[in-house]
């Protein structure tokens, strides 16, 4: 309650839940992708995956500030990036652990070893890398920076993030700007130190780092003075990585859904172009309700912006979203063209 305000402990259910997932993650995973994550769902979302990687290699190669070799590196980077989508290739055998509904206590403390001993059992073997670091019901997505992917769980690849019944725009607005950002954590101020095998080494030229770092502070100018929460503004250092990865995201984003058009207008639904859908798509995936004590608290700790922040901070900083709602000087969140940061 002192830290983030919240003033009652969540229900006994909701506790129990997050208990068992905790301790039987994949196993709960593998039920729940099965039931909820259909075949159809991952293929088309490995070819969102896809164009966003393509839109990322044209992003890279008309780099006007990169040096041809560190483009090289780059794209070679992009290239062996390994995508995974839903679920692991492979499921963890939970056979070895006993469960008696009647043993609450001792479930957890078998469980507990359980997840002691199959952590051990990697010690001195090479690392695998196709297994995951999170659930496949967890709602989120992450970049393993030293093995070199991006993984996208079954639980994030739903609505409003994502569905096979909606337009392209919605879903490269949505889930598009979440898959663009995973990708581009491999070229921010920390995924530029691994190089595409996953070893920790610095492949961009010195010149190369210093006219990124100069766009990354005038970029990093703009988050100091958004206050999200009465005397709490952003701390640019603290949130770096992830608010150049929310705003390149969103462009690679961009560039793959008009990509998807192939050269065709995209329709009008609802009275809304195209490029609106994908805004407020967007937008609409970022929807939350935060306390203002959670806010502060985020704001001192944690390396992402609050949520209202992910959506302003990045769109003022990209010219397809004036042109979309007209918006024009004088406007609020108006940035001039050449204040608005290009870093991808």
């Amino acid at each position: 309650k002192a830290l983030s305000g919240v003033g009652e402990l969540r229900p006994r259910w909701k506790r129990g839940l997050t208990l068992v997932d905790g301790s039987l993650g994949e196993l709960v995973g593998e039920t729940y992708s099965k039931q909820y994550f259909p075949a159809s769902a991952k293929a088309k979302m490995e070819v969102l995956v896809t164009n966003l990687k393509l839109a990322m290699g044209d992003r890279i190669r008309n780099n006007s500030w990169m040096a041809p070799a560190t483009k090289d590196a780059a794209l070679a980077k992009l290239a062996k990036m390994d995508v995974m989508v839903g679920y692991p290739d492979k499921w963890r055998d939970y056979s070895g652990l006993k469960i008696d509904p009647a043993d609450l206590y001792g479930n957890v403390k078998r469980s507990a070893a359980f997840e002691y001993a199959y952590a051990l059992s990697d010690l001195n073997k090479p690392v695998d890398r196709k297994k995951w670091s999170m659930n496949p019901q967890e709602v989120n997505a992450y970049n393993g920076g030293l093995e070199n992917k991006i993984v996208f769980p079954a639980g994030i690849l739903q609505a409003p993030y994502f569905s096979e019944s909606v337009d392209d725009a919605v879903n490269y607005g949505a889930i598009g700007a979440v898959i663009g950002h995973e990708i581009t954590h491999g070229f921010d101020d920390q995924g530029r130190k691994i190089d595409a095998e996953g070893a920790v080494r610095d492949w961009w030229t010195a010149e190369d780092a210093a006219r990124f770092d100069a766009q990354a502070k005038a970029f990093g100018a703009q988050y100091a003075t958004y206050e999200a929460a009465p005397g709490s503004f952003i701390n640019p250092d603290l949130t770096m990585g992830e608010n150049i990865a929310d705003l390149a995201g969103l462009e690679v984003s961009y560039d793959a859904y008009r990509r998807s058009l192939g050269g065709k207008p995209a329709p009008v639904i609802d009275g809304l172009t195209g490029d609106q859908r994908f805004f407020l798509a967007f937008a609409q995936a970022w929807r939350t309700k935060q306390r203002e004590d959670a806010i502060k608290q985020q704001v001192a700790s944690d390396p992402h912006s609050p949520a209202r922040w992910r959506i302003i901070g990045p769109v003022r900083n990209v010219d397809a979203w004036y042109k979309a709602f007209s918006v024009a000087a004088g406007a609020k969140y108006y940035l001039k063209p050449e204040d608005r940061t290009r870093i991808w």
